[in-house]
């Protein structure tokens, strides 16, 4: 074999060597490009699934003042502070007839939605415990003029029942008659349907909660011997929404329900490894978001995530969770109002 033979080899053994990482290279580089079109594309499915109402801008300068922040934290150098001072954030949960998913789950016509829960989740300073206190929405409130997203507002109504400030003025109602009735700015707004509570619930893998007596009610379908159930997400919202097998039948009973299921909820979180399984946190984003309607500060992916990760530190151990203390209304056995001072007290301690 001749030099020039043997070069010629080597020749074609390079080119086919150079050939094969040519070969390599474009395969790994559609795979990054598909893997970065990937999650470009979760990233903006999960991002146009949340909906929101503007609600500084409809309420304006008329509220309560915003609490004194403190400095924020930061990982490091280069990552994005981390909020860490005090924040409030009405949470609601809807009782929206809208969609299919949603009547098939609560019933009812879909020409309109009430608050079916609402909590005032206020996180203390450091964001390592909360309090979380649950409004009935039996309460007669004096609900203030409301702004309306058609022009024009609201009339004041007083004796009116509180989760009626949601069925009039939507979001932006709900927290003018929130911040009325507490004296407490409201810093975020976040309010998630039937549908969203169960898929998210569902995603999760069910939640463990414990009953301290018998629940047998035809309305909720929800029918549970007292002890400890692991519940899938349509039982789970049963279980929230359940009144008449409890207790006196009212809205306060139910409320202890629905405040053991947030520490449920916060428990299966922690229990989870979502970060290691991007299956399983994508299932869980995407329950998340696609029922959730947000105020415009919390209107995006990653506005959600730093608030998330704000929270790393808060477990149900430092979760406290109350009830606004009310009493009988004089007008009607079937309603309360706020039972004062102590009302008052409560939302005095959280600004």
């Amino acid at each position: 074999m001749t030099g020039h033979e043997e070069q010629g080899g080597a020749g074609r053994r390079v080119g086919r060597r150079s050939r094969g990482l040519k070969i390599v290279g474009l395969t790994l580089a559609g795979v990054m490009t598909l893997g970065v079109a990937g999650a470009g594309w979760v990233y903006w499915h999960l991002n146009d699934n949340i909906k929101s109402v503007d609600i500084n801008s409809a309420l304006g300068d008329d509220r309560p003042a915003k609490a004194v922040t403190t400095p924020t934290a930061t990982a490091s150098a280069s990552a994005s502070p981390l909020p860490t001072g005090s924040v409030n954030i009405l949470v609601l949960g809807s009782d929206s007839r809208s969609g299919k998913e949603n009547q098939e789950l609560g019933g009812g016509d879909s020409s309109g939605a009430r608050s079916d829960t609402a909590m005032v989740v206020h996180v203390d300073a450091g964001r390592t415990s909360a309090t979380v206190v649950s409004i009935p929405r039996d309460t007669l409130v004096t609900r203030p003029s409301c702004p309306l997203s058609s022009g024009g507002s609201t009339s004041v109504a007083y004796g009116a029942m509180f989760n009626s400030a949601y069925s009039v003025g939507g979001a932006v109602c709900a927290v003018k008659t929130v911040e009325s009735i507490t004296g407490v700015r409201m810093d975020h707004y976040l309010e998630i349907d039937f549908s969203g509570f169960a898929k998210l619930v569902d995603a999760l893998g069910g939640v463990t909660v414990t009953t301290d007596q018998d629940i047998d009610d035809g309305d909720s379908h929800l029918h549970l011997k007292k002890g400890t159930h692991h519940l899938d997400g349509t039982t789970a919202l049963a279980l929230a929404r359940t009144r008449h097998g409890i207790g006196d039948g009212s809205d306060l009973g139910r409320i202890g329900l629905q405040q053991n299921l947030v520490k449920a909820l916060l428990d299966q979180m922690a229990s989870i490894s979502l970060l290691t399984s991007p299956a399983k946190l994508y299932e869980v984003a995407d329950a998340v978001t696609s029922s959730l309607t947000t105020d415009t500060g919390l209107d995006s992916l990653s506005e959600l995530m730093r608030l998330g990760q704000s929270l790393k530190g808060l477990t149900s151990d430092h979760l406290k969770t109350v009830m606004m203390p009310v009493v009988t209304a004089p007008s009607d056995p079937n309603r309360v109002v706020a039972d004062e001072p102590e009302a008052s007290d409560l939302w005095k301690s959280l600004r």
